[in-house]
């Protein structure tokens, strides 16, 4: 008895992708594309990883602005491409990403036209992405609150004052080219791909029979040594004098040098501050950075001085807790000591959101806190961040 023969395997039949927008073509939203002249030079800056997201937006934004260029890769360091578009002497770089140092680009834009440097992927990546290459870390940074949150429903935000690559563009163009409403046309082909992915999405549970699925519940709050160990806890935070790297990632005239160091215990009100004169050259900028007079920072005690009155100040059991370690590294390369017991809020707050939370002052509204009433405890910049953080402890 011979046995039926077996039937063929159907060919898999690839469907037809747009060449363009690299999407399949019933979800392809160049139709929606519009074409965007401007003064200001974008380099995007792609993680690898980022290429293969499908709802990505970074290919969308470059294809909206002729006065732009896409580039996907992560060591920096000997890019041809890179290092060409950093040379314009008419448009010095600069590059878009938050941070501590990073100066709000709508209250105080640049005086002129320039390379705007954007590195796209998520948050974690682009992280990594900005430590690893000094070419990009030594730009002047910029960064910007938005005024709405994001419209990208198909992907999660680690918080509603993050946005899209593009959306952020859209933002940031209109203020830099002083005419917002011309580049919230770029907004078409983002909402007809958001939209698109929806109905798909929605096509797909009805045909399988599928409820949607509940939002999920909030992560509860990470707990942390600050619970038990309430009356030694003290806040810190220093400023330094930061001479920017010159183009190419060649090192800085001076060192990074700590001028400030504030601390705070919240359980007594206790307060410690200190001005601290540089041994080096004051860095150019650094009063408009950190809020402080010049003056007043090259008169500051000597280093050895306010290191002994911190001695005084601090005990070996205390709990030091910060926002990023950035003062505390400082802090301690200056030959100061700290006590081994220390919580990084900013990792306690990342872990807790599952992603970036913003500055302290983001986060404490996040928890259901307010920054209006709260005193600044110190001087200048740090004053302000230090009454964040202490609230952001109690809130705790």
């Amino acid at each position: 008895m011979h046995r039926p023969l077996p039937e063929a395997p159907i060919p898999f039949t690839p469907r037809a992708t747009c060449s363009r927008c690299l999407r399949p073509v019933a979800f392809c939203w160049c139709p929606h594309l519009v074409s965007l002249d401007t003064r200001t030079r974008v380099v995007l800056l792609q993680h690898p990883r980022e290429r293969e997201v499908a709802i990505g937006t970074a290919r969308m934004a470059s294809l909206c602005l002729p006065n732009s260029e896409l580039h996907v890769g992560i060591d920096w360091s000997s890019s041809a491409a890179l290092a060409r578009a950093l040379s314009d002497p008419d448009r010095p770089a600069a590059l878009l990403y938050p941070g501590e140092e990073a100066i709000d680009i709508v209250e105080h834009p640049p005086s002129g036209p320039v390379t705007l440097v954007v590195v796209d992927g998520t948050w974690s990546l682009t992280r990594k992405l900005v430590a690893r290459n000094p070419v990009l870390a030594g730009l002047p940074r910029y960064a910007f609150r938005p005024p709405a949150p994001s419209e990208y429903r198909i992907r999660r935000e680690p918080s509603e004052s993050f946005v899209s690559t593009l959306e952020a563009l859209v933002h940031v163009l209109g203020a830099l080219e002083a005419d917002p409403d011309r580049f919230l046309a770029m907004l078409s082909p983002f909402r007809a791909m958001i939209d698109a992915q929806i109905a798909c999405e929605a096509t797909q549970a009805n045909h399988r029979g599928r409820r949607p699925r509940p939002p999920r519940p909030p992560r509860p709050r990470a707990l942390s040594p600050l619970h038990d160990r309430a009356a030694d806890v003290v806040c810190v935070i220093g400023e330094a004098s930061s001479w920017p790297r010159p183009r190419g990632g060649e090192a800085p005239a001076w060192p990074e040098e700590l001028i400030q160091w504030v601390a705070h215990r919240p359980s007594t009100g206790e307060t410690f501050e200190a001005l601290i004169a540089p041994e080096h050259p004051l860095a150019p900028g650094t009063a408009a950075q950190t809020g402080l007079s010049s003056d007043d920072v090259l008169h500051g005690e000597p280093r050895a001085h306010a290191l002994q009155r911190w001695r005084a100040f601090v005990r070996d059991t205390d709990v030091i807790c910060s926002w990023g370690v950035f003062g505390t590294g400082l802090f301690e390369a200056a030959g100061a000591f700290l006590p081994a017991e220390r919580v990084d809020l900013r990792r306690v707050a990342r872990a807790e959101a599952n992603g970036n939370v913003g500055s302290a002052g983001e986060y404490l509204q996040r928890l259901g806190g307010s920054l209006e009433g709260l005193a600044p405890i110190g001087r200048g910049r740090a004053g302000e961040r230090l009454a964040r953080i202490a609230a952001v402890v109690r809130k705790l």
